[in-house]
C-alpha cells in the first residue's frame, strides 16, 4: 500500500510528508495520522485523505488495520488553527463523515493504538474501532463544548452504545479529560500498557485476531454493528445465513480437521 495524497488546504503550512500515512505489514495495515506539530490535528484535506486510506484499506486483502499517530500522540482532533474553507459547515461536515462512515464500514478488525491525546473527533476516531490499546499517558476528551462546538464524527451515536447515556452525556456535556485507567474503567479502552509496552501490546492483539476465521469473523463484526437497529427475527435470520456461508468455507473444513487432531486451525479466509 503506498500513501495517498491529498492537495493541502488553505492558510495551511505543506509538509512534504502527507498528513495521513498508510503502510502495510504483512496482513496488517497501518493508518498514521502524520501531524506531530499539532498532536495529529486533522485539517480538511487530512479527513479526505482518511476517507480514502480507509477505502484502500478495504478493497485490499489486509486482515486487521491498525490505526495510531505520529510523535506519542493519537489525535487531537480538528485542526482549528487553518483558515476555514468558504464553503458551508454542511458540505464540509458531509465529507468529514464519509472518512467515519468509511471506519465503521470497514469488514475487519480494527485496533486504535492511543498514545498521548485522542480528544474530540480524535476520540471518536479511537472509539469507532474495535478495540482501543491505549498507554498509561493517553488521555480522552469530548473536549467539543469548551471549543462551542457540539459532538461530532459518530460521538452521538457512539457513547450511548458503549458506555449508557447518562454517562455519555457527562462526557459530552462537560468535556472533562479522562486519564487512561478511567477510560478502562468505563469500558472505553480494553487495555492500558506502559508506553514502552504499546506496540507489543498491539502486535499481541493484532496477532490473536489474525488467527481468527477471516469471513466468520467478518460477518460476526457486520451483525455485532447492526444489533441495535436489527430486531431479534431479522438477527436470527443474519445468522443462519452467515452460518450457511461459513460452512461453505475451506475454513470450517479446516476447524474439524483442527478439532479432531487437537491441534490449532490454520484459517486462510476461504
Amino acid at each position: 500500500m503506498t500513501a495517498v495524497t491529498a492537495a493541502p488546504e488553505a492558510g495551511a503550512v505543506e509538509d512534504s510528508a502527507p498528513s495521513v500515512l498508510l503502510s502495510r505489514e504483512g496482513d496488517v495495515a497501518r493508518l498514521t495520522l502524520n501531524n506531530p506539530r499539532r498532536k495529529n490535528a486533522m485539517s480538511h484535506p487530512a479527513w479526505l485523505l482518511l476517507r480514502d486510506s480507509l477505502a484502500a484499506v478495504a478493497a485490499s486483502d489486509a486482515r486487521v488495520l491498525v490505526v495510531t499517530g505520529a510523535a506519542g500522540d493519537f489525535c487531537a482532533g480538528a485542526d482549528l488553527s487553518v483558515e476555514r474553507e468558504a464553503r458551508p459547515p454542511m458540505a464540509r461536515m458531509s465529507e468529514v463523515n464519509q472518512a467515519c462512515l468509511a471506519l465503521h464500514r470497514l469488514p475487519i478488525p480494527t485496533i486504535a493504538r492511543v498514545d498521548g491525546v485522542a480528544v474530540g473527533a480524535g476520540m471518536n476516531l479511537a472509539l469507532g474501532c474495535d478495540f482501543v490499546v491505549a498507554s498509561t499517558r493517553a488521555r480522552f476528551s469530548e473536549i467539543f463544548v469548551k471549543r462551542g462546538l457540539s459532538v461530532d464524527f459518530g460521538g452521538s451515536w457512539l457513547l450511548p452504545r458503549l458506555i449508557g447515556l447518562h454517562r455519555a452525556k457527562e462526557l459530552v456535556l462537560l468535556g472533562d479529560m479522562l486519564g487512561a485507567e478511567e477510560a478502562h474503567r468505563w469500558g472505553l479502552v480494553r487495555e492500558v500498557v506502559d508506553p514502552a509496552d504499546l506496540d507489543a501490546a498491539v502486535d499481541a492483539l493484532a496477532e490473536r485476531l489474525l488467527a481468527g476465521p477471516p469471513v466468520a469473523m467478518r460477518q460476526s463484526k457486520r451483525m455485532l454493528n447492526d444489533s441495535f437497529e436489527a430486531g431479534l427475527e431479522r438477527a436470527l435470520e443474519d445468522e443462519a445465513r452467515s452460518q450457511e456461508i461459513n460452512f461453505a468455507t475451506d475454513d470450517a473444513v479446516e476447524a474439524g480437521h483442527a478439532f479432531r487432531d487437537k491441534r490449532a486451525p490454520a484459517f486462510r479466509g476461504r
